[in-house]
């Protein structure tokens, strides 16, 4: 596939020149260039930080911002942050309260936050929430239990708003565990990831083929099978996301359809559509949702479901004010 790129080993280093020229009212370059921050921080709140590799945009930079995160790290293309990156971050956005990292759960990510928070004891509070939504849970060779996919811009969202309220470190945490088993995505693909480096597809599906639980670095899914038309898709999606899900009463649910880079709005949202019908029946009523191209895989073609059950407090902190270059409301 042609790339309009200059090297595959500089490109999320002069995209992130770019994104960070295109939204300097909100967001600046930390120290080095070695990760990207808000413009603005706001002294005795806490820090919350997050990353991961290129190649998953607009996460996580592109939710930095009043009312979600403070910095955000980006390594290569699907590679992890270094702790150097992320020790330099907390350095210069704890004003105070301490810093939460909100991780997700791959091998590589996980280490090098961990690593980061070893390097930085004795200068700073440090809590972790891990996210871990994906219902497409089996074997990965980047991650042990449930990878953190698409129901990552919930926890940063939630996160994020209760850090600008003036939660602190301990609430917050508490708050991002808790949603633990209130959050499930599952996605598809109708064709792999396309690697920068030598144009390679992670794996090949064949014009009649989709793979069902993807993750969000070009991995195969749970399984493969022919392709089938939108409902019936939307259908393998929400049943292993409804069937994983803790139950809650008087929960407020918030839907998010994702594309995951090589699929266009009309598609995701006649896939919204199609997924609220689905819910229906199952006495699921979205109170709110979000649709459109937020946690990718590159040019991967295909989507994920996100349900999160929320509390009435937690669906308060996502309709409160947010202000980032992906999201504002």
């Amino acid at each position: 596939m042609t790339r309009f790129l200059h090297a595959a080993d500089t490109a999320a280093a002069q995209s992130l020149a770019g994104f960070v020229a295109a939204h300097e009212d909100l967001v600046a370059f930390g120290v080095e260039g070695k990760f990207v921050r808000r413009r603005r921080l706001t002294p005795g709140k806490v820090a919350v930080i997050s990353g991961g590799g290129a190649g998953h945009e607009p996460l996580h930079c592109g939710f930095i911002g009043a009312g979600m995160l403070d910095a955000a790290c980006t390594g290569h293309v699907f590679t992890s942050p270094t702790p150097d990156q992320i020790l330099a971050a907390m350095d210069e956005t704890d004003t105070g309260a301490g810093c939460l990292l909100v991780v997700k759960n791959y091998d590589g990510d996980v280490m090098n936050f961990e690593m980061a928070a070893e390097m930085a004891a004795g200068r700073h509070r440090i809590e972790t929430v891990i996210v871990e939504d994906d219902a497409a849970y089996g074997p990965s060779v980047r991650s042990r239990g449930r990878r953190g996919v698409a129901g990552t811009v919930v926890v940063e969202k939630l996160l994020g708003a209760a850090a600008e309220r003036g939660d602190d470190l301990a609430g917050l945490k508490a708050l991002g565990e808790g949603l633990s088993g209130r959050v499930r995505s599952m996605g598809v693909a109708l064709r792999g990831v396309s690697l920068p480096d030598n144009g390679r597809e992670t794996f090949a599906l064949g014009p009649d083929e989709m793979e069902i639980g993807v993750g969000i670095h070009g991995e195969p899914g749970l399984y493969r099978t022919g392709r089938a038309g939108p409902e019936e898709i939307v259908r393998l999606l929400c049943e292993p996301v409804l069937a994983q899900l803790s139950p809650l009463a008087e929960a407020c649910p918030l839907l998010i359809v994702n594309g995951f880079g090589g699929t266009p709005p009309i598609e995701l949202h006649l896939a919204h559509n199609l997924t609220r019908a689905f819910l229906r029946p199952h006495g699921i009523v979205p109170a709110r949702a979000l649709v459109g191209t937020f946690v990718t895989s590159l040019d991967m073609a295909g989507l994920s479901v996100t349900l999160a059950l929320l509390t009435p407090e937690e669906f308060a902190l996502w309709c409160a004010p947010v202000a980032t270059p992906t999201l504002v409301w």
